[in-house]
């Protein structure tokens, strides 16, 4: 099924205004209680409409479009991740929903939306973008900010992908990475990338901002389902997991051996659904 398919299949889809008078939209799939699920950067609403369709079996999922995306209005000059949790809320009282599932960026804006307000029984978030310890990089950003500002899309792309990486997988020429990923990425992807360059800019750098303050996470009292992925994703990544596991009172780990940072909304959407439902659930 295509994602225009699935565009077309959804039901209609509350949109919120959010604390700054920012309007926030939405798509809903499926029947039963409320979900809400906030994609990452990179990524808008549609990304994870397999997931939501694997989780629309037993639940009504709002898959948040994030400011600066779609019909939702801009990332706006005060841009936080708070104006991005008062996004969150703002869907949330309009759907009740208490439940709420959150991708990379879109993670790391789930758990500080439930430290911010108690109104989540239950939150599951995949390889959040928490940094601890350095499990993220951030040395990328200003050679990436200085391609966006004269116009090179491509090589501020490059920048990311090979900046994001372990520091022993960066051996690739750049060069040689702009090749790959046109040969990897399809062109209507990378195009639809490309017009979320700026806006990831700024995302990282709120992930920066808040580099190593998860230890504030030891307030949460909701239940929280911490999952990344196995394959290909870097020793790091499991690390942060599991240290940010420590300081909650409630979360459990869940791991995916054959799936990588993208899993949740590419072939491995309805395993990570599968595992999320029955989070929910139990």
């Amino acid at each position: 099924m295509t994602i225009s398919s699935m565009i077309a299949m959804t039901t209609s889809s509350p949109r919120a205004i959010s604390s700054d008078g920012t309007p926030i939209a939405s798509i809903t799939v499926g029947k039963g209680p409320p979900v809400l699920v906030i994609p990452g950067a990179l990524s808008t609403a549609a990304d994870l409409l397999p997931f939501a369709r694997a989780l629309g079996e037993r639940y009504t999922v709002h898959v948040i479009e994030r400011r600066g995306r779609g019909a939702s209005g801009p990332q706006g000059r005060d841009y936080s991740i708070e104006r991005e949790c008062e996004d969150v809320l703002a869907l949330q009282s309009l759907t009740g929903a208490r439940f709420l599932v959150g991708h990379s960026y879109g993670g790391l804006v789930a758990l500080e939306t439930a430290l911010s307000s108690d109104c989540f029984e239950r939150v599951a978030v995949y390889e959040p973008g928490v940094a601890v310890n350095g499990s993220i990089g951030f040395d990328w950003m200003p050679a990436y900010a200085r391609a966006l500002q004269s116009g090179r899309l491509a090589d501020a792309f490059v920048e990311f992908v090979i900046g994001t990486r372990p520091p022993g997988s960066r051996t690739a020429p750049r060069w040689l990475m702009k090749r790959l990923l046109a040969l990897a990425i399809p062109r209507a992807e990378r195009a639809r990338m490309y017009t979320l360059l700026d806006q990831n800019l700024r995302e990282h750098e709120e992930v920066a901002r808040l580099r190593d303050t998860y230890p504030r996470y030891a307030e949460l009292r909701c239940r929280v389902l911490l999952m990344y992925g196995g394959k290909a994703s870097s020793a790091g990544t499991a690390r942060a997991i599991e240290r940010v596991a420590m300081v909650m009172p409630r979360a459990r780990v869940f791991v995916f051996p054959q799936l990588d940072h993208f899993g949740i909304q590419k072939k491995g959407a309805a395993d990570v659904a599968r595992a999320v439902a029955e989070f929910l659930g139990d």
